[in-house]
């Protein structure tokens, strides 16, 4: 069965598929969870307390609503548009990190969010 998670900021809720992966069950196992978000160009990131290796499928290059764990920095990572790294309009980490799932509705509206949020991820 393919595993959702739902993603509350503010008063906005948002879905998200997930890719079948062990970094994945790891972060799915550990829900639910409250991260404090940072923001870095047109990415979300924050410690998730997830301590995992760079995985075989780990990539720097994402798309627009992708969501992935950041192995350098423990951090569930949510990527909306260009970031620091970009070379193009498309998203890019900082560093390679391990993809988990894609949002599946429009996610424009974090452009408009503060430096810092709270979200709070359920397993769907």
């Amino acid at each position: 069965m393919e595993k959702k998670i739902v993603i509350k900021i503010g008063n906005r809720t948002i879905e998200a598929d997930l890719n079948s992966n062990d970094t994945t069950d790891l972060f799915y196992s550990a829900l639910p969870k409250t991260i404090t978000m940072q923001r870095w160009g047109d990415e979300y990131y924050g410690d998730c307390g997830i301590k995992v290796n760079a995985a075989k499928d780990a990539r720097a290059e994402m798309e627009v609503g992708e969501l992935a764990i950041w192995p350098a920095g423990n951090a569930l990572c949510i990527f909306f548009g260009p970031t620091p790294a970009s070379t193009d309009d498309k998203p890019r980490a900082i560093s390679k990190v391990n993809p988990i799932g894609k949002i599946s509705q429009d996610v424009s509206f974090l452009k408009n969010l503060p430096v810092s949020i709270q979200v709070e991820v359920q397993k769907g």
